[in-house]
């Protein structure tokens, strides 16, 4: 494998026409490179901002792959950018698993932002005052789903991306333990539906539907 040369355009457009993004396998299945090589461009978009990656953060063992989307406009204020950089900076210099040390700092910081006493209102209210625009897409026996249709914290997300996720996960798990939902109940799937993240609120028992639906 790998005797033509590769075009990175070739694989960027592969990754501008997955809806849900790509992730190495499926590039390299799809051009015969090897995942090495494609891993490599993969990154090197990623670099060039072309590109953000991410990973489902459930809290399990193990770590999903990286999915690839296409980059979007940056609108979270400088300031407030700059706040976070930090944090994240902070996080890395500490030595410890960032990840871990994130969703301990999201978790922090949802615990203070949570409000009411429904746990999936609670949730919509902080992730829209965040940017995030929420949509409550279902809400069911075995729980509730949510779509994240804008990230307004994407150039941090390139730079940081399981620290930035670990952080919304963390965040969403604080307001739930705010509003008396079992913390480890959350998943944050990156890229999960077209165009949108996706947030699983799995039930422990007592999650229900907000009142307002959607």
């Amino acid at each position: 494998m790998d005797a033509a040369p590769v075009d990175p355009a070739e694989i960027l457009s592969l990754v501008q026409q997955a809806p849900t993004g790509v992730t190495t396998a499926e590039v390299a299945a799809k051009t015969g490179l090897r995942p090495s090589t494609v891993r490599s461009h993969l990154d090197h978009l990623v670099g060039a901002g072309l590109l953000v990656k991410a990973r489902a953060n459930s809290g399990l063992p193990y770590r999903p792959a990286w999915r690839y989307r296409p980059a979007a406009t940056d609108p979270a204020p400088t300031l407030y950018r700059y706040l976070l950089a930090a944090v994240l900076q902070h996080l890395a210099a500490a030595g410890d698993d960032t990840r871990s040390g994130a969703v301990h700092v999201g978790f922090r910081w949802g615990r203070l932002l949570g409000r009411g006493h429904h746990p999936v209102a609670a949730v919509m209210e902080v992730l829209r005052a965040l940017g995030f625009n929420p949509r409550e897409m279902t809400s069911g026996g075995t729980g509730t789903e949510i779509h994240l249709l804008a990230c307004p914290y994407l150039q941090l997300v390139r730079r940081h991306p399981d620290a930035m996720c670990g952080i919304h996960a963390g965040i969403i798990r604080g307001v739930l333990h705010r509003t008396g939902e079992p913390d480890h109940d959350v998943v944050l799937e990156p890229f999960g539906a077209p165009a949108a993240c996706v947030v699983r609120l799995r039930r422990g028992g007592t999650c229900r539907p907000s009142p307002s639906g959607r």
